[in-house]
């Protein structure tokens, strides 16, 4: 296969579960050998907690049941992340692209740059030491390497090594902030340094702008043939396999 990806940019926003279903099939298919590249949305909007999230003691489940929220664990660590008005992307790889730290860097500044290529003025936050994840959002503290705009973390990411292949998924924050994990979290909230991008930078920038750059930038970064994948059918049929999995509230609210 040598160096070729494959790009989805999956116009279908779905559950949470189907959405972790399949980016655990690509996990999968990295396992044997494919490069894989994938921009999507949710609907409806959705709380996701990390692998190792102590959610129940962390989050108030009748609040979330209260609000009527759409929830999922994710297969990668980190915390908590509402998916609203964002652009979600996962990078699937056989063998990762280094450590773990140097995989979560170099997809981290291709996204920088392709923020830059739209005239964001993104950057990596300095390294600092990490957050545990029984401390609340995903955005509510960078730990270092996450894209940064005018002191907000713009993008949280999470990642998984299996079988000898690396995940990495996260948040593009466009239109919404992170309160809504505020308003679900047990106990004082931590400062959230999160803000979308269309607020910070005060004009609407559009997904599909987004989505060009992420893909451009990517093609730079990933030098090989690049391949946008049309119907992605034997994927979503194959990630039928994991569904039941993302979809228990035994997997959702344990650890």
């Amino acid at each position: 296969m040598g160096n070729d990806w494959r790009l989805w940019v999956d116009s279908t926003p779905r559950p949470g579960w189907a959405n972790m279903a399949i980016d655990q099939t690509l996990l999968e298919r990295a396992s044997a050998g494919e490069r894989w590249l994938r921009l999507y949305s949710w609907k409806p909007f959705c709380l996701s907690f990390g692998r190792h999230e102590p959610a129940a003691r962390r989050y108030d489940a009748d609040r979330i049941a209260e609000l009527g929220l759409d929830l999922v664990r994710r297969p990668t660590g980190g915390r908590a992340v509402w998916h609203g008005r964002e652009l979600t992307y996962t990078v699937a790889c056989p063998g990762g692209l280094g450590t773990l730290r140097d995989s979560y860097l170099e997809i981290h500044q291709m996204l920088r740059d392709a923020l830059l290529d739209l005239g964001v003025p993104a950057e990596l936050a300095p390294r600092r030491p990490a957050t545990s994840v029984g401390a609340g959002a995903c955005f509510a503290q960078p730990a270092g390497g996450e894209i940064m705009v005018r002191g907000r973390k713009v993008v949280g990411s999470a990642q998984l090594r299996q079988s000898g292949a690396l995940l990495q998924h996260g948040s593009i924050l466009l239109g919404d902030d992170q309160t809504m994990v505020g308003a679900v979290t047990r106990g004082p909230v931590p400062a959230d340094l999160a803000s979308p991008l269309r607020t910070i930078l005060r004009s609407n920038l559009e997904t599909e702008e987004v989505i060009d750059a992420v893909s451009r930038a990517a093609a730079r970064w990933w030098k090989g043939t690049w391949m946008n994948v049309d119907s992605a059918d034997e994927i979503v049929r194959a990630s039928t396999q994991h569904a039941p999995r993302f979809r228990s509230p035994e997997w959702t609210w344990g650890v």
